[in-house]
């Protein structure tokens, strides 16, 4: 099917004000169900081809049953990007065409558009799926735009730039019933999963308190002005943020932030505490079974037992924002021993526990070795994948308290029902002003 004409200004117009969409027609209505029988090709399109955006492209066009239809980012090219070699929609459409042309054995395949801009994706109605890799502070309003397109999914983590936002990406996923992957891999993981399992079935006793390695948060952009390079869209890229002047470490998806990189900067990230909290936060709550709840208290570093941030959730051991005793990034602590767990190895406090099997009556923990096959697996069953929208907010709320609680440099109560601190200055920091039109 051809796609129509769509421009920013129709995109606006449809939306009847910032927050909405363009009325899309469903696929059914056209005599194509919409969504894919299981034996169907599932269509996806990708928004953001930076480094992240460019590995679950490599990642999701080797499944057999994907067709990757479109691609997008406002860089046309670049190595501004992070990892080495271009990044952009150019190199990524050239990814798709070349991997299917010699796939299919063929000189060329020409089938993969390229998008300057979002909406261009979001309004075809051919594609099933939306893989989203870009700055936190797009995270949200991307998300929810897809949503109301009618599309399913996977959004990189952490969840959202605030609290507020996270909230508000539960609510239309589930408004609009779309299968919703959060990028947080290390739950396909089987080291995490055992891990997480002998804690749930008290094979290292209970629980006494848990570390989960993470750094610190944001800060202001300290460097000056560079010329915008030939085919970057800059404004587009800025969004809701703030107004500032263009520098390559602003726009950079480096993962070192001390050299400087967008996750280093305020208006976009919360930091490392937000980017590798989606991850260690995660597993560290995965295993205490905190899934979808949030912290009652939030300690300051000044008042904590440990000199580090701890995070309180009910009836429940703290969780230490720092490398705990033994291996590994994740560390739970028990009464009879200990399991220590990062990418790529797991560590005990007796060798017997890495090869015990669990008993009928344990409890099991969902059962994923592929973070992306999940995804695709559960469009096509309907199903909540292993990290669904919610339990990526949970985590994010883990990471967005310490981040407003290191901000302020005092321990906050916090409502997880409500999602609100008792404390004035900590509640203008669960959202942020977001420019239009791209606010919610």
């Amino acid at each position: 099917m051809k796609s129509r004409t769509f421009t920013r200004r129709s995109f606006l117009k449809g939306m009847g004000g910032a927050a909405a969409l363009p009325v899309i027609i469903p696929a059914s209505a056209l005599g194509r169900g919409h969504r894919p029988a299981p034996s169907e090709r599932i269509n996806m399109g990708f928004i953001g081809m930076g480094s992240m955006g460019i590995n679950n492209l490599r990642g999701f066009i080797e499944k057999p049953d994907v067709q990757v239809l479109a691609v997008c980012d406002v860089n046309t090219a670049g190595d501004n990007y992070a990892g080495s070699g271009l990044k952009g929609r150019e190199p990524a459409r050239e990814l798709v065409e070349s991997t299917y042309a010699e796939n299919r054995e063929m000189a060329s395949y020409a089938g993969c558009a390229g998008y300057k801009f979002f909406w261009q994706i979001l309004q075809r109605e051919d594609i099933d799926a939306v893989c989203l890799a870009l700055p936190d502070h797009w995270h949200a309003y991307m998300a929810v735009a897809t949503a109301k397109a009618g599309k399913d999914m996977y959004s990189e983590k952490p969840l959202a730039r605030t609290i507020r936002e996270g909230r508000l990406m539960v609510e239309a996923v589930r408004k609009y019933g779309s299968v919703f992957q959060t990028g947080s891999q290390q739950r396909s993981d089987q080291r995490f999963r055992h891990a997480c399992e002998l804690v749930r079935n008290g094979y290292i006793g209970e629980i006494q308190k848990v570390y989960a390695q993470v750094g610190g948060i944001s800060r202001s952009f300290p460097h000056g002005e560079e010329p915008v390079p030939d085919g970057f869209l800059y404004e587009l890229w800025l969004g809701n943020a703030p107004p500032a002047r263009y520098h390559s470490k602003r726009v950079s998806g480096g993962y070192n932030t001390e050299e400087g990189a967008w996750r280093a900067w305020r208006p976009y990230s919360a930091g490392h505490v937000a980017d590798w909290g989606a991850h260690n936060f995660d597993i560290s709550l995965w295993g205490l079974g905190l899934d979808r709840s949030g912290p009652m208290q939030i300690v300051h570093a000044n008042d904590a037992e440990e000199a580090e941030l701890t995070l309180m959730y009910a009836d429940h051991p703290p969780i230490i924002k720092k490398k705990g005793p033994h291996d590994g990034m994740i560390q739970f602590i028990g009464t009879d021993g200990w399991v220590g767990v990062s990418r790529g190895d797991i560590w005990v406090s007796d060798e017997r526990l890495l090869t015990l099997e669990m008993k009928p009556s344990d409890t099991r923990l969902y059962h994923s070795d592929d973070h992306r096959r999940d995804f695709l697996n559960c469009i096509k069953t309907r199903s909540q994948p292993i990290c669904d929208v919610e339990i990526g907010h949970s985590s994010s709320v883990a990471c967005l308290t310490s981040e407003i609680c290191m901000r302020l440099e005092r321990t906050l109560e916090f409502d997880p029902v409500n999602e609100k601190f008792h404390d004035e200055e900590a509640n203008r920091l669960v959202g942020r002003k977001m420019r239009g039109p791209w606010a919610l």
